[in-house]
């Protein structure tokens, strides 16, 4: 029966991973596939897709972050606090640089929608490509951290 740490590993790496794939589709099938929509069927489907994605990628950033912060205190294995560090910035990066650009978007009525919220839209998803990036690197530093255990 694998012990604790070795859970809490698995877990961090799996959850690292459900994020960056859930993130990486967004940028190369969902955004694209929403940017050839109207300026109101665009933002119609991104404002419930946004509220969905939030929920879930929130909770995998915590529980991954948590996990690798436990591990390292486990193991004193450096490559767990970075990788719980890469995924984890994705908070302070989401609060700081991409909420203004979703609270201008959730502001905005599809009736009201034009070329603008079209590159708030395009905006939004080069600012999403930077969280894709931060779980992928965390990912695979995790990995690394486990295969090299």
């Amino acid at each position: 029966m694998p012990s604790t740490l070795v859970v809490s590993q698995q877990l961090a790496l799996v959850t690292a991973a459900i994020f960056a794939g859930a993130a990486i589709y967004i940028n190369i099938a969902e955004q694209p596939a929403r940017l050839q929509l109207d300026p109101d069927a665009l933002l119609t489907q991104w404002k419930p897709s946004y509220a969905r994605g939030l929920i879930m990628q929130s909770s995998l950033v915590i529980v991954s972050g948590v996990l690798g912060v436990l591990v390292y205190f486990g193991t004193w294995d450096w490559r767990w606090l970075l990788g719980a560090a890469l995924i984890l910035a994705n908070w302070p990066y989401t609060l700081g640089v991409v909420l203004p650009v979703n609270k201008r978007l959730e502001a905005t009525t599809p009736e009201s929608a034009n070329a603008k919220t079209r590159d708030l839209v395009e905006t939004w998803g080069k600012l999403h490509a930077v969280r894709s990036a931060l779980g992928f690197g965390a990912t695979l530093v995790y990995l690394w951290a486990t295969v090299k255990a």
